[in-house]
């Protein structure tokens, strides 16, 4: 990847100063941060909160307070998937000479968040990024405990901010957080319910690019694959005549071979977006994709021979992700085979935030305690119990929130096809019918919106990671959206 590339760095650095008195902790106050010169243009605050004092376990937070108006502005809370990532990946983005491995020099970036709200980046569950336990048995996980330690979590950390406690709040995030979202929102509701102090003044969320369904997120590639002109007609009718349109899970050993050689064909692509290059080299593409294959051998394809690993089918294993939306055991990605995501590089963002300065001006624990900083670690073993979040999205329409799916519509990994699919499956009446959104007098993207608060969005060129790749016209939707302004 070129010098000009960007990897992850503090979204939240983006902001402009206000003054607001904060109840939290002085020793959580960011008053420097290595890398950068100058004022910050708003109030940075990190630090943990203990949510087990029997075993020590914290997770690690960083706040931005809002530039416009905190007093007034939502709170909005930030969660990475994975499950395994940190949210760090969505609060930072580097810029760096290439093969320069000084300290990353950081940016502010001008289409933060924090631009019109609070925003609060969450590293869970413990285990993940800069949150840790004393005990390592806390390291297995789930959705549920990762749901009631995030709740736990957001108790108290309202605690630390009472002035914030009566803003809007909002849930949001992309990828695995498909699931934390929804399951951390119930646990909210639920709260609220039995009366839990401080109530939390939950208004709704949104979702990038999420995990939700296996059906329509496993089946969505290869439909998209052909779609985008990725697979040839010959290919994807092969493969849809041997599969009859289920492309995951229990399937023919024809039908599996098929795919198979659909993977093949596209192994070297940036999953999450088709559009962007791929930091890793081909031959170590190659590598990770026979590796992550189990077991690998090798078949005949027609005339000509062109090796490529089929692997036993496995629950959670499914290509392109191996998003467990069946129940069971996640394998993390380092265990299949990659020491980081598949084309993407994690290598600057570790640097700094291995940085013992760095850590100490976030308030963050040494490595001698906590272990490197990982944008994806296989640390945790996490299992996945929940199922389709169907049900969750039809509860929280039905009850009023406020919800906005959105997909980068170059995502190879969670297709916008298919999630477009499951938001017209809940059956609600279309309110706004499909037309496209506008940025800079150019479209944008498309949306649709339904009955109950329910809006579909899609962000032209974007991928997996939506703010990462269209930073501009994703600040303008949110912004929008956020104030319940139509998009």
């Amino acid at each position: 990847m070129s010098s000009s590339s960007h990897f992850p760095l503090l979204l939240a650095l983006l902001l402009l100063v206000f003054s607001l008195a904060i109840a939290a902790p002085g020793n959580h106050l960011v008053t420097q941060l290595p890398g950068f010169h100058g004022a910050f243009p708003s109030k940075h605050y990190s630090g943990y909160v203990t949510v087990d004092e029997s075993n020590g376990r914290s997770l690690f937070y960083y706040l931005v307070l809002s530039e416009r108006d905190p007093a007034a502005d939502p709170v909005v809370l930030w969660l990475n998937g994975g499950p395994g990532c940190s949210s760090f990946d969505g609060s930072l983005q580097f810029r760096a000479r290439e093969h320069s491995r000084r300290a990353p020099k950081l940016q502010l970036n001008p289409y933060s968040w924090s631009k019109v709200s609070n925003i609060m980046y969450l590293d869970s569950p413990a285990g993940v990024g800069m949150s840790y336990s004393l005990n390592k048995l806390d390291y297995t996980t789930g959705d549920m405990k990762t749901a009631a330690d995030a709740h736990t979590f957001l108790l108290k950390w309202f605690e630390l901010y009472p002035e914030l406690q009566s803003n809007s709040f909002y849930i949001s995030g992309e990828s695995y957080a498909g699931i934390y979202i929804p399951t951390l929102a119930d646990e909210v509701v639920k709260g609220t319910r039995k009366a839990l102090k401080p109530r939390i003044n939950f208004k709704g969320y949104l979702i990038g690019n999420g995990a939700t369904d296996k059906d329509y997120d496993f089946n969505s590639f290869v439909p998209f694959a052909h779609g985008m002109g990725l697979i040839s007609t010959d290919l994807f009718e092969d493969v849809s005549a041997a599969c009859h349109g289920t492309f995951w899970g229990k399937v023919s050993d024809v039908c599996q071979e098929k795919i198979e050689r659909v993977r093949w064909e596209l192994k070297d692509l940036n999953k999450y977006n088709i559009l962007a290059p791929c930091y890793h080299h081909p031959e170590i593409q190659e590598a990770v994709f026979t590796n992550s294959s189990l077991p690998s051998s090798f078949r005949k394809l027609g005339e000509t021979e062109r090796p490529f690993p089929v692997r036993k089918r496995m629950s959670g294993r499914s290509w392109p992700l191996r998003l467990p939306m069946s129940k069971g055991r996640v394998p993390m990605w380092p265990q299949l085979g990659g020491r980081s995501l598949p084309c993407t590089s994690d290598e600057l963002a570790t640097i700094w935030l291995d940085d013992e300065d760095v850590r100490t001006a976030i308030h963050a624990k040494p490595k001698s305690l906590i272990g490197s900083w990982e944008l994806y670690t296989a640390r945790i073993d996490y299992t996945t119990e929940v199922g389709s979040m169907l049900k969750y999205h039809k509860k929280f329409s039905a009850m009023g929130y406020r919800i906005l799916i959105y997909s980068g519509d170059h995502d190879l990994c969670i297709p916008f096809t298919g999630t477009e699919a499951w938001v017209r499956s809940l059956g609600y009446r279309v309110v706004d019918s499909w037309r496209p959104w506008y940025f800079g007098g150019q479209v944008a993207g498309y949306t649709q919106g339904y009955d109950y608060n329910l809006t579909f969005l899609t962000i032209k060129g974007a991928g997996h990671t939506v703010p990462e790749y269209k930073p501009k016209e994703t600040l303008a939707f949110y912004t929008h959206w956020l104030s319940g302004e139509k998009i």
